[in-house]
Parts: C-alpha cells; sequence; structure tokens
C-alpha cells in the first residue's frame, strides 16, 4: 500500500528496557495509562538504546555487538484496537523477519514528533511501524485516503488512529490539521516525504513532496529521520509475490532530529519548504548510505522530469 504525507497544500513506542531509567514514559503494558505533555519543540531528552537485532517480546539473544532488551508487549499510547492488531501482526513479523533496530535513543520521548522515513516497497509501511512500536511508539500514519475503502485494511486504518491524506480535494487541508492535532496531543505521525514508492532505480529516496516540510514548520515538532532496508526483499517494488521464507533481514535506523529551527520565522513559501524537505530527504538519505554500506546518487532522483536526477524543485 502507498503510505505518504504526500498531501497537498493545507492539505506507532516497548517501554522501560528502551529507555533510561527514570523516564516519565509509562511501563507500556496493556494497563498503562502514562501520558505525553502536548510538545512544545524539539525534546531535550530522547531514548535510550532499545530492543535491536532479533529479539522478539521476552528478550532474547542477539547478533555480537547488538543491543537486545526484553520488549514490553505494547506502548502505553497505543489503543485497545491497536494492541489487538499488534497482537496478531507482531508474531507474523517476528517470524518472517530478523530485525537490525537501532537509533531508538533518537525517538523523543515527553513530545509529539514526526517520523518521517524512506518508501521503497508496500510493505515498508508495515515493516517501518513494527520498528516504532517495538521502540514503545505507536505511530499515527499518514496514508491516502483510499486506503481507508479497503476492506479489512480500511477497518484496520480507521481503528488504529491513522490519519487518512486527501489528495486534490476539497478536504486536502483535513490531513494536516488532524497531524497538527495528533502532535499537539502528544502523539508521533508518521510520513513518508516522498508521497509514493521511490521510483529511483536502486532504491534511494528520490525528491520528496513538501508536506513534511508544512506539517513540520507549522507544528515545530521534531523530526526523526529513520532509514529502512530489508523489506524490499519480503515484497519487491510493485510485485505481487510475498517472499516470507526464508526470513529476511530488515533494518531500520533513527538518527538525531533535523534541525529546522532557522526556519521556524520564515515566510512559509515555497523556498522554505523546500529547504526543510531537503535537509529532512538528506538526513534520511544518509542514514540509508550507512546501512547499505554505499554511496548515494550525487542527485536524486525527480520522477516529474524525463531524465530523473535533479535538485530543481521548481
Amino acid at each position: 500500500m502507498h503510505v505518504a504525507p504526500g498531501f497537498s497544500r493545507g492539505s506507532l513506542r516497548p517501554n522501560d528496557a528502551r529507555r533510561s531509567h527514570g523516564s516519565s514514559r509509562g511501563t507500556g503494558s496493556d494497563s498503562a495509562k502514562s501520558e505525553r505533555p502536548a510538545h512544545t519543540g524539539p525534546a531535550a531528552g530522547g531514548r535510550a538504546p532499545v530492543l535491536t537485532a532479533d529479539a522478539a517480546p521476552g528478550g532474547s539473544s542477539g547478533p555480537a555487538g547488538a543491543r537486545v532488551a526484553s520488549a514490553p508487549v505494547h506502548p502505553p499510547r497505543a489503543n485497545r484496537s491497536y494492541r489487538n492488531i499488534a497482537r496478531v501482526l507482531r508474531p507474523v513479523l517476528y517470524a518472517i523477519t530478523r530485525r537490525d533496530w537501532r537509533g531508538a535513543e533518537h525517538l523523543p520521548a515527553g513530545t509529539g514528533f514526526i517520523a518521517a522515513g524512506n518508501h521503497m516497497t508496500n510493505v515498508d509501511p508495515v515493516t517501518f511501524a513494527h520498528y516504532l512500536y517495538d521502540s514503545g511508539v505507536a505511530p499515527k500514519i499518514l496514508a491516502k485516503s483510499s486506503l481507508f475503502s479497503v476492506p479489512v485494511l480500511g477497518w484496520v486504518l480507521r481503528t488504529s488512529g491513522q490519519i487518512p491524506v486527501y489528495r486534490n480535494t476539497s478536504k486536502a487541508g483535513d490531513s494536516l490539521r488532524a497531524a497538527e492535532q495528533a502532535l499537539a496531543e502528544g502523539e508521533c505521525v508518521a510520513v513518508f516525504p516522498e508521497g509514493t514508492l521511490t521510483r529511483d532505480p536502486d532504491l534511494w529516496p528520490m525528491v520528496a513532496k513538501t508536506g513534511v516540510a508544512r506539517l513540520a514548520l507549522t507544528s515545530r515538532a521534531p523530526v526523526v529521520p529513520i532509514a529502512q532496508w530489508g523489506a524490499q526483499d519480503l515484497l519487491g517494488r510493485y510485485q505481487k509475490l510475498f517472499k516470507p521464507i526464508p526470513p529476511k533481514k530488515v533494518t531500520v535506523v533513527a538518527g538525531p532530529p533535523v534541525d529546522l529551527s532557522d526556519l521556524y520565522d520564515r515566510p512559509l513559501d515555497a523556498a522554505t519548504l523546500r529547504e526543510a524537505t531537503g535537509r529532512v530527504m538528506a538526513a534520511i538519505t544518509a542514514l540509508l548510505a550507512d546501512v547499505r554500506g554505499e554511496t548515494p546518487p550525487a542527485e536524486p532522483f525527480d520522477m516529474r522530469r524525463p531524465n530523473g536526477p535533479t535538485t530543481d524543485l521548481a
């Protein structure tokens, strides 16, 4: 499924094991009632390193050097439907993936934040959400509105509190307002800035839409760049054949929040939105390059141009 924030103009957290002791967040159990205060800007603190590589709830041994911890059952902010859905999906995901979760210490505690990731395949929103959920976050994902009409999937999206994106309609502004409200209430809003699957032939992030920048600058919420690699081995881009056997290694890594503070007081014009979007995508690309151990293209792919790569967003 295409899950992205490419909304037009106006238009998921385990607990103490992955946080440092003394965190204000709850225990992550079904009975947890911990609440986070609304954000007032980038959080000063973050999370302690958490569950990584091949650790399922209850804890297990992972590869040498990997940080492995016991994972609480559910994030404290996950509603009942979210928890029930996770009870079904997580065992399946633990069976078909070998997980390398990194960087959970960069997910802000005590504030709403934006989790921005690369988009390579229709299954990577699930692995993206799995990483966040295992890190104690129940994300609200911006997903195109048509998905909310799909049988079963639509019910899952609606009851777990995901946010529909109404593209090119009179309701386009509802998406931005719903995301801003979620951030103000201390939620994590997950976005895929490219707005669709990357068209780059080697699956590098391409030129993104500016929806993530608009949301970040209007809300002033921290933006955490997150890169993932390996989900495409479960389901290739534009492919229908799912390949769960043998289990595939999926790496997801979060980086420090992107500094956009110097842009907050600028006019919210095209130049400012392009600058903010470029910073977010550069951070995601750098994380992905480190995971892949490869050098990304000098210029990102732009699907609006026949030649592809360009930095010109005008």
